[in-house]
């Protein structure tokens, strides 16, 4: 069997791709869709660890702009979202046969485990997908961030972004016709023009643990080069 490119990768997936654009929830369809294509890159021997958001349900900041709740409580409410997501995507996942474990970094202890580095590594190892719920078990941080910490935490070789949104560019195209299209960037880009494809404090801690990024959904790819 040839060498495996990407022994170990984290997938981020968006609150968002629970469900249809502009819906709230979970869908069905989208939650199998999701599902089946983990379990395809799962089969290639790759080990997965998956973080996810909780976008679908309710984001703290926003959420808290828009009521009297503090930004601390609404954050605490969002970490409940993805713990809603990640026990959803673990049952249809074991419905296709595929082992999965949901560690949370806040303490749900009727549905999913705490958060330990070394068991979620002894879970990856034995062929386990791990499912990191929670986010970083602190407020003010967002999911992707919290992918970033995972990702360096469980030594992966690559981070995808599971993303709706159509492309990275170096402008915002709703405001700027001329804005381009990027496929390959390096960390640096991002910092120099500020670019929002993902939290700079993500991006930053990925550089230092020299992890790659990638955006399938539009080919988009972040390294030092």
């Amino acid at each position: 069997m040839p060498e495996l490119k990407y022994k170990r990768v984290l997938l981020k997936l968006s609150g968002e791709s629970f469900c249809k654009t502009g819906e709230f929830g979970i869908d069905g369809d989208c939650l199998a869709s999701i599902a089946e294509r983990i379990i395809a890159v799962k089969k290639t021997g790759t080990q997965v660890a998956i973080v996810v958001g909780g976008g679908n349900f309710l984001r703290g900041e926003t959420f808290s702009k828009a009521s009297h709740i503090p930004r601390h409580t609404a954050d605490y409410m969002g970490m409940l979202a993805t713990v809603i997501n990640a026990c959803a995507l673990q049952e249809t996942l074991e419905k296709l046969q595929q082992p999965t474990r949901v560690l949370s970094a806040i303490e749900v202890s009727a549905i999913c485990e705490p958060f330990i580095r070394r068991k979620a590594l002894k879970y990856l190892d034995d062929g386990t997908i791990a499912i990191l719920a929670g986010g970083t078990g602190n407020p003010f941080f967002s999911t992707d961030t919290c992918a970033a910490l995972r990702a360096s935490e469980l030594d992966v070789n690559l981070l995808i972004k599971g993303t709706k949104v159509d492309g990275v560019y170096d402008d915002d195209p709703k405001k700027n016709p001329k804005a381009v299209l990027l496929e390959k960037l390096s960390y640096k880009d991002v910092f120099t023009g500020n670019l929002k494809v993902m939290d700079h404090a993500a991006v930053s801690l990925c550089s230092e643990s020299k992890i790659p990024i990638i955006f399938p959904a539009h080919n988009c790819f972040i390294s030092s080069f």
